[in-house]
This record gives C-alpha cells, sequence and structure tokens, in this order.
C-alpha cells in the first residue's frame, strides 16, 4: 500500500466529517447501553431487545441516504443542479411518509416481537418502555437520515458532522442527567435520545429545504417523484432488510442462549455496529467520489480513485482491530458491572476483533457500488449472504453451540459479502456514467 495518494485529500475531506455522521446514532445506543448497562442486567437485555427493532427499521430505510447520495453527485456534476435539488427534497418528503408510517406500524406489532425475543417479565417490562418512547423520535432520525445523504451528495460532510457531534454531546449530558444524576430508569434513556432527534431532525430539514428551494425544487411533496425515489431504491431496501434481519436473527438467537449472553451479544453488537460505520465514512467518501467521477464520464479516475479507498479502509479496519483486541478487558467493563457478562463481552471482542480488517474492505466496496448506482448485484449478493448466515444461525442454535459459534456465523457473512463485493469491483460491470 502507498504512503500517499493524489485522491487522499479528497478522501480525508469526505471521510474525516462523515466518520461523526455515521456513529451518531449508534453513539446513542452506545450512550444508553453505557448508562444502562449500570441500572441491571434485566434493562440491559430489555435495552437490547429494543434497539434491535429500532436499529433495524433504521438500516432498513438507509436506501434514503444511499439512495440519494450517488445520484445527487452524479446529477451535479452533470450540470443538472434542479434535479439533484428536486430529489433531495423529495427523499425527505418520502423519509417523512416513511418513518411516521413506521412509528404507526410498531406501535401495533411492537409488543408481539419483542415477546417472540423473550419471555423474562422484567426484560419485556424495560424493552416495552425503552421502544414506544423512542418511537417518538424515529420520524426525525429518518428524515435526518435523508437529509445527509443530500448533503455528501452535494460533497458537503460539514454540516452533518457538526449537527452528529452536537446531537452526540447532549445525548450524553441529557443521560448524565436524567439517570446518573436524578436516577431516572431506562425510559430517561429513550427520552434523552428522542429530544435530540427531534431537535436535529428539524435543523437538517430547514437546511435542505432551503437549498434544495433556492435551486427551483417544487416546496410540496409529489407522490409520483416519491414514488420513483421509493422503486429506484428498491435494491437498496432489498439489501437493507436482509443486511439488518441478519443482525435481528443474531439478536434472536443469543435471547434463546440467555439473558446473560443477549446482554453480552447486545455491548458486543453495539461495539462492532461503531466500529464498522466508522469504516463506512469511506464508503461515504466512496460514495461521493464515484458519484462525482462517473458524473463526469471518467472511468479512468474513478477506479483509481477507488482502488486507494479500499487500501485505506483496509488499514483503518487493522488498527481498529489491534486496539479492540488489546483493550478488550476494560472495554467490556466500561458497558456492565455484571462479571458474567464482562467475561462473555471479552471473549465476544475477540471475534469482533479479528473482523475489522475484512470489514474495512466490504464497506469501503459497498459505498463505491453504491456511488455508482450499482443497486441490483448490491441486493443479489446480499439476499444470498444473508441465506448462508440464516443456516448457520439455524445450525447454531440446533445443536446448542453457543455464543462464540454465533459470532463465527458473523464473521463468515462477512467474509461471503467481501467475496462477491471484490468479484464485483475487479470487473468493469459498475463503472456506468452518466448521471442517472
Amino acid at each position: 500500500m502507498k504512503l500517499r495518494s493524489p485522491f487522499d485529500r479528497d478522501i480525508a475531506r469526505l471521510a474525516v466529517p462523515a466518520l461523526g455522521t455515521l456513529v451518531a446514532e449508534p453513539l446513542y445506543v452506545l450512550a444508553d447501553t453505557a448508562f444502562v448497562g449500570h441500572l441491571g442486567t434485566s434493562e440491559l437485555a430489555g435495552l437490547a431487545l429494543a434497539t434491535t427493532i429500532v436499529l433495524t427499521l433504521h438500516s432498513v430505510l438507509i436506501f434514503l441516504a444511499y439512495g440519494t447520495t450517488g445520484p445527487v453527485a452524479r446529477l451535479l456534476s452533470a450540470g443538472r443542479t434542479q434535479e439533484a435539488a428536486d430529489r433531495s427534497l423529495q427523499a425527505i418528503w418520502l423519509g417523512a411518509v416513511l418513518g411516521i408510517a413506521s412509528v404507526a406500524l410498531l406501535a401495533v406489532v411492537g409488543r408481539p416481537l419483542l415477546h417472540l425475543f423473550s419471555d423474562e417479565p422484567d426484560v419485556l417490562a424495560a424493552a416495552e418502555t425503552y421502544l414506544f418512547i423512542s418511537l417518538i423520535g424515529f420520524p426525525f432520525l429518518i428524515v435526518t437520515m435523508a437529509a445527509n445523504g443530500c448533503f455528501h451528495g452535494r460533497q458537503n460532510t460539514r454540516i452533518p458532522l457538526a449537527l452528529a457531534v452536537v446531537g452526540a454531546l447532549s445525548n450524553l449530558i441529557l443521560e448524565f442527567v436524567l439517570i446518573t444524576l436524578l436516577g431516572y430508569g431506562v425510559g430517561a434513556s429513550a427520552l434523552s435520545t428522542v429530544v435530540v432527534q427531534v431537535a436535529i431532525g428539524v435543523v437538517a430539514v430547514w437546511l435542505v429545504a432551503g437549498w434544495s428551494i433556492t435551486n427551483g425544487a417544487a416546496r410540496w411533496p409529489d407522490r409520483q417523484a416519491m414514488l420513483s425515489l421509493l422503486h429506484s431504491g428498491k435494491a437498496l431496501l432489498v439489501r437493507g432488510i436482509c443486511l439488518r434481519g441478519s443482525f435481528s436473527l443474531a439478536t434472536f438467537a443469543a435471547a434463546s442462549i440467555g439473558v446473560i449472553e443477549v446482554a453480552a451479544h447486545q455491548i458486543a453488537i453495539g461495539i462492532w455496529i461503531t466500529l464498522t460505520l466508522a469504516l463506512d465514512a469511506v464508503a461515504i467518501a466512496g460514495q461521493a467520489l464515484t458519484g462525482k467521477w462517473l458524473g463526469l464520464g471518467d472511468t479512468k479516475q474513478a477506479r483509481s480513485a477507488t482502488k486507494r479507498m479500499i487500501e485505506i479502509d483496509f488499514a483503518v479496519g487493522a488498527a481498529m482491530g489491534i486496539v479492540v483486541f488489546i483493550l478488550r478487558e476494560p472495554l467490556a467493563a466500561l458497558f456492565t458491572g455484571d462479571a458474567a457478562v464482562t467475561a462473555v463481552v471479552t471473549f465476544l471482542l475477540v471475534h469482533l476483533a479479528l473482523q475489522q480488517p475484512m470489514n474495512g474492505v466490504v464497506f469501503a466496496l459497498d459505498g463505491i457500488l453504491i456511488g455508482a448506482g450499482d443497486f441490483t448485484y448490491l441486493a443479489r449478493s446480499m439476499v444470498f449472504a444473508a441465506a448462508v448466515f440464516a443456516a448457520l444461525v439455524a445450525a447454531a442454535v440446533k445443536f446448542d453451540a453457543g455464543i462464540g459459534w454465533l459470532w463465527a456465523a458473523i464473521s463468515i457473512l462477512m467474509a461471503v459479502r467481501l467475496v462477491a463485493l471484490v468479484h464485483r469491483w475487479r470487473r468493469d460491470n459498475w463503472l456506468v456514467i452518466g448521471a442517472d
């Protein structure tokens, strides 16, 4: 790997601020995990179940951001600013509609879903409290995600970074006051996150709407435009369902093992998601820069830039893996005072550390192919990887193999994705020029 490249400045300009944006929601969950973890193991297990449902929907709907970044970047590079503005504002409207629809759905099926995961009364009580309070902020979280897709497509990662930093710090302060100082429980943790999500969502929508309307976008929702966005994003929707569904399945399997195991899994998967979204900062650069070069019709620069992104994300993943491995014991103890849970988390963090270099390449390639608009291949390869993972999890549960084998299955899931994505990138099928 070269120490320097002509693309490093552009990648860093986009990836470094994007890092803060991407880890914002997982940091909310990690903050919740840290505070709730010291309330008790049942509360932590309940948090695990509730956040699994919330993050599943968040991951499924992330196509609003990913399906906006590349097209907006390609349209702007091709000089079609009004079309980019229209797409941005209609993505916001679509996010609002889908966010509200998701809340309505979970208001009906949320409790039955939680009962599928666990039959422990204390765990279910904590899960229901956290889930139903957190639903208030969910539409605002989704429109913020759509707004970030617009910002990234414009190669502006500074505004999302500022919003994410303010949000994360505000959430920490609120949780400290409500839980540590005032002694409230798991509901206060959810409420802290909701307050922050609402405030950040309002600001993000105001900024995107202002830019879009200034550049000629229609102010009001356009049914046909939103249906078109939904249609173009259906492959990313399938990808998101399979990806997050795999992790929901992992949580379900962990819950079937025991309360200690699912609590430990919640901590480990929270760290996993935070690290992989940190790796996805380079993927955001991949989306924006790939869209830019393909919009300009320069496939040679597109391939050269993407090669550098893969190298950087592999190196970052390796470095993070080393840090996690070295600090696994104090890191585990940070999130819980239960010695049994700490021991299991320490064990799981070994699996997590070993996955990170591979994860770096996978997430870089994900961003590159999303920026190129290669959504159908991403969906098909993810369906195959999810099917392999589901079979492995079913076998682990059937033979009572334990939490270690469950995490080995997660490693295999990422390995299958790695092979599929590298195979695609090495060919030229994804190098399609133009703004559409």
